[in-house]
């Protein structure tokens, strides 16, 4: 019992010691670069020095058999922690320690044998061991680049997504559009435009890839180039949608498909055409009577079947009437008991925000969601479009 009360008390020392040699000398210097990042400083040293004194302890009072070998153990700690200047060094002091505590009747040239093969073998042990850590530090270093790396080169293809984001006002009088996209990783599988028809038509669509992050925005792409470029056809929506599914159908898997709304909104008839391709149904509030109505899908998703078979739906509007596009991001934004925000919260936000503008609303709808989701977050895309009518009166556009 004294035997281990003065080891305890070796080892109070040797940490009251050492938290005052960190107050002269930077006890970081002593610790490798990835350990001496996190943590407190003394605590490897006072681990690694004190397994030294504790081997010592039991060396001094075993004398019938050498426990120099016991050493292995604070030196294998010490090189995992240690710089490699310090952790050969303390072999020696390990030696010296053995050599003190332990005093025998042994020859003096099997002494110096048995302690310059011990030295030999501790030397190997703490080489295998800093080699190993290298490597591992290397491989962390190279594992950092590489993530660093990435992150940029997401965050180049954000920039490059926003790309194909609405960035001017189309000019249709008598409609109020504005629309929001918020990527989970920083590159999504959503997309949302405004493409202008003629002097009073507009088409909006919004899409939905399916999937998340990088292999999503990638198909989002070729999504919005086709449809840009199916729209500057002289075709009705019908005929665009199918040779928009034969162009990704030909580019993606069978796994991949994309959710599509397009809607044409033409202010002279003042109605809405518009074909959904398995996507979220869009909502039309009456604006006179406060009743909400859904904008249904009508085909199988993009790319998902060569055969797409569309039916083409219409709506008559009306002053004050208003369309809110968006994915199920949105609704399926869940909080911390897994319940989703569903289509009556967004139904119920839409009546709410009606009067507002579609900027304001766009808003209103999204911070409804992200504040029944609290610090849950979103785990999907989300993205909002809304179109508001205003036939009677002037009116703007927002992206």
């Amino acid at each position: 019992m004294t035997g281990l009360t003065n080891a305890a008390l070796q080892q109070d020392a040797m940490r009251a010691g050492l938290s005052a040699l960190g107050e002269r000398v930077p006890l970081r210097h002593l610790l490798r670069k990835d350990v001496a990042l996190g943590g407190p400083a003394w605590l490897p040293l006072v681990l690694v020095l004190g397994a030294i004194a504790a081997v010592a302890y039991a060396d001094h009072f075993v004398s019938s058999i050498s426990l120099v070998y016991l050493y292995i153990l604070p030196l294998s700690v010490g090189a995992i922690f240690l710089r490699r200047a310090i952790s050969y060094s303390l072999i020696v002091a390990c030696i010296l320690f053995h050599d003190y505590y332990s005093p025998r009747n042994i020859n003096l040239g099997i002494r110096i044998f048995h302690n310059l093969s011990a030295i030999l073998c501790f030397a190997f042990v703490v080489y295998l061991i800093q080699r190993y850590m290298a490597q591992r530090e290397a491989l962390a270093k190279t594992v950092k680049q590489q993530r660093d790396d990435l992150l940029e080169d997401v965050k180049l293809a954000g920039q490059v997504q926003r790309l194909f984001l609405p960035s001017g006002k189309p000019t249709i009088a008598g409609l109020d559009i504005a629309g929001m996209m918020l990527p989970l990783r920083g590159v999504g599988g959503d997309y949302y435009d405004y493409i202008p028809i003629d002097a009073h038509t507009t088409q909006v669509a919004i899409a939905d890839v399916a999937g998340k992050g990088v292999p999503a925005a990638l198909l989002m792409a070729a999504t919005a180039a086709g449809l840009r470029l199916e729209a500057n056809h002289d075709r009705n929506m019908l005929q665009q949608v199918e040779r928009l599914n034969a162009e990704i159908g030909a580019v993606s898997d069978p796994e991949r498909y994309v959710t599509l709304l397009v809607a044409e909104i033409d202010t002279q008839k003042r109605t809405v055409r518009y074909v959904n391709c398995g996507h979220n149904p869009a909502l039309l509030f009456r604006a006179k009577t406060g009743t909400l109505t859904r904008m249904d899908s009508s085909c199988p998703p993009i790319g998902l079947s060569p055969d797409e078979i569309c039916e083409l739906a219409s709506a008559d509007l009306s002053s004050g009437d208003v369309l809110v596009f968006y994915t199920d991001g949105v609704t399926e934004a869940e909080n911390r008991v897994a319940e989703e925000f569903g289509m009556e919260r967004l139904s119920a936000a839409v009546r709410d925000g009606s009067s507002l503008t579609a900027e304001e609303l766009t808003i209103n709808i999204f911070n409804s969601a992200a504040n029944f989701c609290g610090d849950v977050g979103f785990h999907d895309d989300v993205t909002v479009v809304v179109v508001k009518c205003q036939f009677d009166g002037s009116a703007g556009v927002s992206a």
